[in-house]
C-alpha cells in the first residue's frame, strides 16, 4: 500500500486498493506447483497383486528380521515341547507341562535378544558398516516393542498353565503315579498347591510378572505422554520420569531370573539350567555399555557458551566440544543437568554441522525436566540481562557461569545416512527440524569449502599456468536437498533464522531448496488469507525478505501438498534414489510413507522413508 501512495499522502484511493486485491498472488510464488505423473490406473486384481511385492521390496529388512526371530522363537517352543512329551512329568501334567516349558524356552531367548536393540554404542557403529545395509537398526525401538509383546505373551503362557493346569495335576494326581513320575523332584513327598506357591521358584517367579508389569504399564504410549490425568498425588506416576525410573526395574528382574533359573522343580543338572547361557552375552554387552556411558560422560564435561530462549518455548544451548566428541549430522546425544537431576537423562538431536567449533541443541519446553532446564538457564540469563535485552528472544555472549552439564554421546539416528543418497528430501514438524538443521549446516560447508578451493584454483592458474592443482576430491553424497519446515507458531522461525538466510545467501548454485509452511494461516488461494499473501509477495520483491519468517526464504500457509511435492521431485530427479527423512508427530508419517510408496510404483525415481518420531 505504501508503493502506491507516490505522494505520500498517507492514504490511496479505492480504485487502488482495488486492483491491490486483483494482484495475482499465484504468479508470484516461485514455487508453481504441476502434476507430472498422472495416476495410472490400475484395476482392483492388479492392485492386489501387486501390493505384497512392493511390501516385500520396501520392507524386506524388516521381513527377514522378523521372519527369523519368529523362527527361531517357533523352533525354541518346539523343540521343548516335544522334549517334555517324553519325560516322566507328561504321565501327570500332560500337555499343560509341554506348553508351559515350550513358552519358558522363548522367554529365554527373548529375555536376552530384548537388550540388544537398547544397546545404543553398538548400533552406532554397526550402522557404519556392511550389517547396516540388510539390518533394518532405524527400526531398533520397534523390535524392542515387539519383544515385550512377545515376552508378555510367553509370561501369560508360563504363568497361566502352571497355576491352572500344572499344580493343580500335581496336587490332586494319583499318589502312586506321582511318586514313579516325580517323586524324584520333591524328595517323595506329594506337595501341596500352598507349598508349590511359597516354593523359591515360584515366588520368584511371581515377583518378575509384578515388576514387569509396572514396567510395561508405565511404558505404554498414554502413560509415557501422560495422555492419562491422574489426580494428586498419583499425577506423578504417569510421564517420562515414571517411565524412566520404572525401566531399572530390568536389574531386580534380571536377578531374580537368575534366582529363578537355579531352583526349577524338574532339572536338577547344571547344564540343564540353560537361561545363564541365553544371557550372559547380552547383559555383559548391556552392562559395558552402561559402565562406558557413565565414564564417558564424565570425560565429555561441556561449557554452555551461548544460551537463548525463543518464541515457541524453545531454550538453545551452544556448548564447548571436546576433543574426542566426534559425530555426524543427522545424529543425537544425551544431556544431562546435575542441578536438576543427578540421573535423569534426555536426548536431543543435535543442530550444529560436526565442522562446526561449538555443540549446539534446541530444547522444545514440554514436561517437567525441561521446565526446569528453562527456568535454570532463565535466571542465568536474566543476571547479566540489560535494557537491550528482550524477553521474547534473550540472548547473552558474556562469559558468565552457566549450569553444569554433562553429554553422553553421539548416537545413530536414521537421519544421519543421508549420503547414501543422490538427493534429499527433509520434512520437519515444529521441533521436529532439528536434526536437518545440522545436515543443512553439513551441506553449506561443504559449498563453502567448494567455493574456496575452485577461487584458490582460478588464482593459481592465473599467476602460474604451468603449475598443476590438484582438483579438489568429490564429496559423495546428495546433490540437491530439499528442505521442508511445517510450524503452527510465527516465532518458530526464529530458531534457526541464521541458517535460513546464510544458506539463501551462500546457496548460488540452488543446491538446498527451503520451503517454510505457516499452518495457522490459511491456504493460498484463500480469500481470508489473500491480503497477507499480497503484502507478503510484494514485501518480498522490494526487500528480498520474507514478512512473516523475517528470513530470506518465503513462507507458504497451511500445509504442503505433498503430492505435488513428490511429482514435482519425480519429474526433475528421474531414475534418482531420494531419501524422505521425516521427524515429528507419528499421524504426518503414515501419509509421508504411503505418498512416498505410491511415487516409487508410478515414476522411475525411488523414494525410501525414514522417520524419527516423537
Amino acid at each position: 500500500m505504501n508503493e502506491l501512495d507516490h505522494c505520500n499522502l498517507g492514504y490511496i484511493e479505492v480504485s487502488q486498493f482495488e486492483r491491490l486485491l486483483q494482484v495475482p498472488t499465484q504468479g508470484l510464488d516461485s514455487e508453481a506447483y504441476q502434476m507430472f505423473f498422472p495416476a495410472k490406473k490400475i484395476n482392483q486384481l492388479q492392485s492386489a497383486a501387486i501390493k505384497p511385492i512392493y511390501y516385500i521390496r520396501e520392507n524386506w529388512q524388516r521381513v527377514w528380521v522378523f521372519s527369523f526371530w519368529l523362527a527361531v522363537n517357533v523352533c525354541l517352543f518346539l523343540w521343548k515341547f516335544l522334549q517334555y512329551k517324553s519325560r516322566s512329568g507328561f504321565q501327570v501334567m500332560g500337555y499343560c507341562l509341554c506348553t508351559s516349558k515350550g513358552a519358558a524356552e522363548t522367554l529365554k531367548l527373548n529375555m536376552a535378544v530384548i537388550l540388544l536393540p537398547v544397546c545404543r554404542n553398538t548400533i552406532t557403529w554397526l550402522r557404519s558398516t556392511v550389517i547396516g545395509s540388510f539390518v533394518p537398526f532405524d527400526d531398533n525401538i520397534n523390535f524392542h516393542k515387539i519383544i515385550a509383546a512377545a515376552i508378555a505373551l510367553g509370561v501369560i503362557v508360563h504363568v497361566g498353565t502352571h497355576l491352572s493346569c500344572d499344580f493343580p495335576r500335581i496336587v490332586s494326581s494319583d499318589h502312586l503315579l506321582f511318586v514313579n513320575a516325580l517323586g524324584q523332584h520333591f524328595h517323595g513327598l506329594q506337595p501341596s498347591y500352598f507349598f508349590l506357591l511359597k516354593s523359591v521358584c515360584v515366588t520368584t517367579g511371581l515377583a518378575m510378572v509384578i515388576l514387569m508389569f509396572i514396567s510395561f504399564l508405565l511404558a505404554t504410549h498414554w502413560s509415557r505422554k501422560s495422555l492419562v490425568k491422574l489426580p494428586w498425588p498419583f499425577h506423578r506416576l504417569t510421564g517420562f520420569n515414571a517411565f524412566w525410573y520404572s525401566h531399572h526395574l530390568f536389574i531386580a528382574v534380571y536377578i531374580l531370573l537368575m534366582v529363578h533359573s537355579l531352583h526349577l522343580f524338574l532339572t536338577q543338572q547344571w547344564l540343564q539350567k540353560s537361561t545363564w547361557m541365553y544371557i550372559s552375552v547380552p547383559l555383559l554387552l548391556y552392562c559395558g555399555e552402561r559402565i562406558l556411558r557413565a565414564f564417558r560422560a564424565r570425560q565429555h564435561k561441556v561449557d554452555t557458551v551461548k544460551a537463548a530462549i525463543y518464541p515457541g518455548n524453545v531454550l538453545a544451548l551452544h556448548m564447548t566440544k571436546p576433543t574426542a566428541f566426534k559425530y555426524q549430522s543427522g545424529m543425537y546425544m544425551f544431556l544431562q543437568c546435575p542441578s536438576i537431576s543427578s540421573f535423569e537423562w534426555h536426548p536431543f538431536s543435535i543442530t550444529s554441522a560436526p565442522g562446526d567449533k561449538y555443540l549446539s541443541v534446541h530444547i522444545r519446553i514440554y514436561g517437567d525436566w525441561t521446565e526446569e532446564m528453562r527456568g535454570t538457564f532463565a535466571k542465568a540469563i536474566e543476571s547479566v540481562q540489560n535494557s537491550s535485552f528482550q524477553a521474547a528472544n534473550a540472548e547473552i555472549d558474556q562469559d558468565i557461569r552457566f549450569p553444569k552439564l554433562y553429554i553422553d554421546g553421539p548416537y545413530g539416528a536414521p537421519a544421519q545416512d543421508y549420503k547414501k543418497y543422490d538427493v534429499m528430501l527433509l520434512v520437519g514438524l515444529g521441533i521436529g527440524a532439528t536434526p536437518f538443521i545440522s545436515i543443512l549446516k553439513d551441506l553449506l560447508n561443504h559449498i563453502k569449502i567448494s567455493e574456496q578451493q575452485t577461487d584458490l584454483q582460478a588464482d593459481m592458474g592465473k599467476t602460474n599456468d604451468t603449475l598443476k592443482v590438484t582438483r579438489p576430491r568429490k564429496v559423495h553424497g546428495p546433490t540437491n536437498a530439499y528442505f521442508y519446515w511445517v510450524t503452527r507458531e510465527q516465532g518458530s522461525f526464529e530458531w534457526f533464522k541464521g541458517v535460513m538466510n546464510e544458506v539463501a545467501e551462500i546457496d548460488q548454485k540452488a543446491v538446498i531448496e527451503m520451503h517454510n509452511y505457516l499452518t495457522s494461516v490459511y491456504e493460498e488461494g484463500d480469500a481470508r488469507s489473500a491480503l497477507i499473501a499480497m503484502v507478503q509477495a510484494l514485501h518480498h520483491a522490494k526487500s528480498g525478505v520474507d514478512i512473516v519468517s523475517g528470513t530470506r526464504v518465503r513462507t507458504h500457509f497451511a500445509r504442503p501438498k505433498w503430492d505435488k511435492v513428490f511429482s514435482r521431485l519425480a519429474a526433475t530427479h528421474t531414475n534418482a534414489r531420494v531419501g524422505v527423512f521425516y521427524c515429528g508427530p507419528s499421524f504426518v508419517s503414515k501419509e509421508l510413507e504411503a505418498v512416498s510408496r505410491k511415487y516409487t510404483q508410478i515414476s522411475s525415481t525411488k523414494f525410501i522413508f525414514h522417520k524419527e518420531s516423537f
